[in-house]
C-alpha cells in the first residue's frame, strides 16, 4: 500500500472534456499522472463510485465548497479519482458543478487504484473492484499526507481534514 513519502503511481487517468480548449479535444483525454503532478501540489480524493450516496451528497460537494480555501492554502489542483469510465465521470462533473474547481478523473481499469494498494472489493454488492475512500496531498509527485477511511466511514478524507493538515 502507498505511504507518505512514496512516489505517486506513474499511470494514466482519463478526463472527459465538454469543450475544446488548451489543446484538449472534446471527449476523454489521457492524464499522465507523473507529468500532471510534477511541480504541483494536488489535493486528491478518491471514492468508491460516481453517483453513489455519500460521494454525491458529501465528498464531492465538500471539495467544491472548499475550493477557494484549498487554493489559498497552496493547492494547485483538486482531483477526484474513481473507478468509473470518463463518460460517467464527465456526467457526474456536470451534475456536481465541479467545472473549474475539481478535476473528475476516471480510473476505468483501476490501474491507479491497484498501484496505490487502496482497492475496495465490492463484488458482493455488484460493483466489482473499486477504490477505497481516502484523500492525499501530493507535492511534486510524492505523497505528503494520506487519510484512509475505515470500512463504510466518511471521517478523515473530507476537504476540512485536508485543509486543516495544510494549515498545520
Amino acid at each position: 500500500m502507498i505511504n507518505v513519502g512514496d512516489t505517486i503511481p506513474h499511470t494514466t487517468l482519463m478526463e472527459f472534456s465538454e469543450v475544446e480548449g488548451e489543446g484538449c479535444s472534446i471527449g476523454p483525454n489521457a492524464v499522465d499522472v507523473a507529468k500532471a503532478t510534477a511541480g504541483k501540489t494536488i489535493a486528491l480524493f478518491a471514492l468508491p463510485g460516481a453517483f453513489t450516496p455519500t460521494c454525491s451528497a458529501k465528498h464531492v460537494p465538500g471539495y467544491v465548497a472548499k475550493f477557494d480555501q484549498l487554493k489559498a492554502a497552496g493547492v494547485d489542483e483538486i482531483w477526484c479519482v474513481s473507478v468509473n469510465d470518463a463518460f460517467v465521470m464527465g456526467a457526474w462533473a456536470r451534475e456536481q458543478k465541479t467545472d473549474g474547481k475539481v478535476r473528475m478523473l476516471a480510473d476505468g481499469s483501476a490501474d491507479f487504484t491497484k498501484q496505490t494498494g487502496l482497492t475496495l472489493d465490492l463484488t458482493a454488492r455488484g460493483m466489482g473492484l473499486r477504490s477505497n475512500r481516502y484523500s492525499m496531498l501530493i507535492k511534486d509527485g510524492k505523497v505528503a499526507k494520506l487519510n484512509i477511511e475505515g470500512p463504510g466511514k466518511f471521517e478523515v478524507s473530507d476537504a476540512d481534514t485536508l485543509l486543516s493538515q495544510l494549515h498545520a
